[in-house]
């Protein structure tokens, strides 16, 4: 109990702390326009009251990420507290926070475009091509496992008419301006995740159950050699830490935020509140079953299905009522993401090709193709589906990293607070690439290790000698000047 109370405290103490100094390295001006100022437009870019952008906010980035991948990262035992405590505060609230003030400073135009103006065309034109696809990617997962959920919870229903059902709810709020559904709904859903992790907490804190400590790095899952905790635990819990999906999301609030001062709540305090989810979940996960590996070999019991496990813990924690509402967050949180993940989908191909998204028809028009692609996607097995998504997701992540790291480095300021993250996510990646199944696969874990490390250090030194330096000696220059 102590480890996870300790790890709860530092994310809300980080947001008043860290997040004041990340404030103060952003530049944040209460005087300066914001993008809605410019360039309201009645569809995308409509003023919102902040708390409601901070509660679309979380919404739009939480999905199941923080439920599911928490509860599968709590296999590889406490050390999960700790990844989801320092990723949380140092990696992904400073990537959502940094790269959301990127975005507000751009007018609020989509991920890629921002990307470009510090890594060239090249670049920006892989990216667009890499975004778009991990956008139908996250819409394809967040329709199968609500559809999932949904079919647990109504079994007189099948699961491929629920993946119908939420397939055209999809498409109606894509479509529309973002105050008719997403403005007025979204708000209440995130209320509802919230309301379900303090029952969660209560349930913890009151109920009779014990909260592993973390007294070593011990990797619990019952199959440690195929999933070693580097890098198969920073790739598993990648929404409650670190993800790059959350960068892709940002457009859309940026474009509705009415001042920079409203930011740090918005992004910033958007990843913290996703980071208590997910520690909580990760906690009420190994105490439900008792302790870590009870709750590795009880997963793998049950197919390692984590809407399994959200259903069970839901309803023997919370009782019938708590568990409905619990089981709402949960549902709502993944229908909310996949359909905010087309709408920005949709965005970023109106940014490249410069269509006016006013006239609904040329909205219809951009959409109707990527939900026939989601669709097909969903056709594949989850559990390949989900391994590539967590790696594509990650990987942006990566990216946008290396993106804040060159901003802040171009504006004089301290890039060393998202160069140490860029470079342990580089490792993560790069050594994921080399052990896993679906890339390389290198057995021998010395050689695998060695080679993403060759491999960090040359994409670390390249990105520093070409886009971090000459920031760097121009700042001497003007100095000495």
């Amino acid at each position: 109990m102590i480890t996870f109370l300790v790890c709860l405290a530092a994310l809300i103490g980080a947001y008043f702390i860290y997040g004041r100094y990340l404030d103060r390295q952003a530049g944040i001006d209460k005087d300066r326009p914001v993008p809605v100022d410019r360039m309201a437009d009645g569809v995308d870019y409509i003023r919102l009251p902040r708390w409601r952008t901070f509660l679309i906010q979380l919404l739009n980035i939480a999905g199941t990420g923080p439920i599911f991948g928490a509860i599968l990262g709590a296999c590889f035992g406490p050390v999960a507290f700790v990844w989801i405590t320092l990723g949380g505060i140092f990696f992904g609230a400073m990537h959502d926070y940094m790269s959301g003030m990127m975005i507000v400073r751009g007018d609020g135009r989509s991920l890629p475009e921002i990307i470009g103006r510090y890594f060239g065309v090249g670049v920006r034109d892989l990216v667009r091509v890499f975004s778009i696809f991990l956008m139908v990617l996250v819409g394809a997962v967040f329709l199968l496992s609500p559809a999932q959920l949904l079919g647990t919870l109504v079994p007189s229903v099948s699961q491929a008419w629920w993946v119908g059902i939420i397939l055209v709810y999809y498409i109606v709020a894509t479509m529309l301006p973002v105050d008719k559904v997403i403005g007025r709904l979204y708000p209440v859903f995130g209320a509802a995740l919230i309301a379900m992790a303090l029952g969660l907490f209560g349930a913890l804190l009151f109920g009779d159950y014990s909260i592993p400590e973390m007294t070593t790095f011990h990797n619990y899952q019952l199959n440690a050699h195929d999933l070693p905790i580097m890098p198969a635990l920073f790739i598993t819990i990648a929404c409650g830490a670190i993800s790059g999906f959350h960068a892709t999301q940002s457009p859309m609030m940026a474009r509705c935020v009415g001042n920079e001062t409203e930011c740090r709540m918005v992004f910033y305090g958007a990843m913290i509140s996703e980071s208590v989810i997910a520690l909580i979940w990760a906690a009420v996960a190994m105490a439900f079953f008792g302790g870590a590996g009870a709750l590795s070999q009880t997963m793998a019991d049950n197919g390692n299905n984590p809407a399994w496990a959200v259903d069970v813990i839901s309803r023997g924690t919370l009782g019938a009522v708590g568990s409905v509402l619990a089981m709402l967050g949960v549902v709502a949180a993944p229908i909310t993401s996949g359909d905010t993940a087309f709408r920005s989908a949709r965005l970023m191909i109106a940014d490249i090709f410069g269509i006016d998204q006013r006239p609904v028809v040329k909205r219809f028009f951009i959409c109707i193709p990527l939900f026939a692609i989601g669709f097909g996607i969903t056709l594949i097995d989850f559990g390949v589906l989900w391994r590539y998504f967590a790696w594509a997701n990650q990987t942006l992540g990566t990216v946008v990293l290396w993106s804040i790291v060159v901003w802040l480095a171009s504006r004089g300021k301290n890039f060393v607070l998202a160069m140490v993250p860029a470079v342990f996510m580089t490792y993560v990646i790069t050594s994921f690439m080399c052990v896993a199944d679906q890339f390389l696969g290198i057995e021998n874990r010395v050689l695998a290790y060695s080679l993403a490390a060759v491999a960090t250090l040359a994409i670390a030194a390249g990105i520093v000698a070409r886009r971090v330096m000459p920031y760097v000696a121009r700042r001497k220059e003007l100095v000495a000047d």
